[in-house]
């Protein structure tokens, strides 16, 4: 049986790399196309894209909603079958405009991969973020051992990334010439280091804690004067495997390399808060829990667009708009703090809004 059609294959790569140097989307999220078209290719028996039909989404749209999800034994979700429309939609467009297709492919066909407008509210609906504490995350530090020089390695990797919010690619790709310690700050150059959207700022330390800051300084000076590493080492080298005294392969310590993926760095993660009993908490996770912290720290709308600036973000509506949603136990203090407000101490709704619009326009939202 055909499992893939040549021509099909050629305009694919053609697509994927207009994608990445076009639209400058990251290979996540080109994956995510990819296995779109899988799908539709799979349904239409890897037909060529030449002969596509409106018919032809109308049915794969039918037959995608009766999947299931193998892992689950469910239907696929809702959001799924959004992206996977989506995607579509956006390649059969972009497909309309190519020469040898454009006089084969009717651009509105394209249209057929809209998902009904109730199904986009459901796959587009903003669900409450599981988000670790501060304290469940000192808690998961606390319980990790630091005997070894991956355990050590492990540890302050964690720290790490609470210390600083930084995405775990960049992590993975960190140097020791990219942290000062006498302005305890990470410098993400994108010319090194991989950032999103190739991206070059200055992370300085969160307060989090003197002793997670200290775990990171001993790590770095444990790199510096007992592995005697160099500025252009990787921050968190990766293992190394080698032979143990009974001839098995094993960790056996260290390698001055950097990982090639974020992979190891979550495993590190998954069996920390095993060992800690807490539930599992990605990397990204930790950024949440920044913004929470910040929501309650800054006072001012300065102090909470320098909060933002140090994740990375341009504007501090990123933060608001990905990051910002308030936690439950802290959008009930606010609530009960504003019930308890006296008439006087009330801002007027012109002042509120002279505020916001003064935010906005110091973002550059308005002119």
């Amino acid at each position: 049986m055909l499992k893939h059609n040549p021509d099909n294959e050629r305009i694919k790569h053609k697509y994927f790399t207009f994608l990445k140097h076009a639209n400058r989307l990251n290979e996540a999220t080109i994956d995510g196309v990819a296995k779109a078209l899988a799908r539709f290719e799979e349904y239409t028996k890897y037909k060529d894209f030449k002969t596509f039909k409106h018919e032809q989404a109308s049915g794969f749209k039918k037959h995608l909603i009766e999947q299931k999800n193998h892992r689950k034994d469910s239907k696929l979700s809702k959001s799924t079958i959004h992206s996977t429309f989506a995607n579509l939609k956006r390649f059969f467009q972009w497909l309309a405009r190519e020469q040898g297709y454009k006089s084969r492919i009717q651009f509105s066909d394209a249209e057929y991969f809209n998902s009904s407008n109730k199904d986009i509210q459901v796959a587009t609906a903003r669900r409450v973020q599981k988000v670790p504490s501060l304290e469940q995350i000192k808690h998961v530090i606390a319980q990790m051992p630091s005997n070894t020089e991956i355990e050590k390695r492990n540890r302050a990797l964690i720290a790490f990334t609470i210390l600083t919010g930084a995405r775990d690619n960049a992590i993975a790709s960190a140097k020791l010439s990219h942290i000062n310690l006498e302005e305890n700050s990470f410098y993400q150059d994108a010319r090194e280091v991989k950032t999103k959207f190739s991206k070059t700022f200055t992370t300085f330390f969160f307060l989090v804690g003197n002793d997670i800051r200290q775990i990171v300084v001993d790590w770095i000076q444990y790199l510096k004067t007992q592995k005697l590493y160099g500025n252009h080492a990787p921050l968190f080298p990766m293992s190394e495997i080698g032979l143990n005294t009974q001839q098995q392969f094993t960790t056996i310590g260290l390698k001055p390399e950097h990982w090639s993926s974020a992979a190891p760095i979550r495993e590190i993660f998954k069996q920390a808060f095993k060992l800690a009993g807490l539930e599992y908490y990605n990397p990204h996770s930790f950024r949440n829990t920044l913004v929470q912290i910040g929501q309650t720290r800054c006072k001012t709308p300065e102090a909470f667009k320098v909060w933002s600036q140090n994740l990375g973000h341009e504007s501090v509506l990123t933060t608001l708009y990905s990051y910002g949603e308030v936690g439950r136990q802290r959008q009930s203090e606010i609530i009960n703090t504003l019930s308890a407000k006296s008439d006087n101490d009330q801002v007027s709704e012109s002042e509120l809004a002279q505020k916001i619009a003064k935010v906005l326009i110091q973002q550059g939202v308005i002119a």
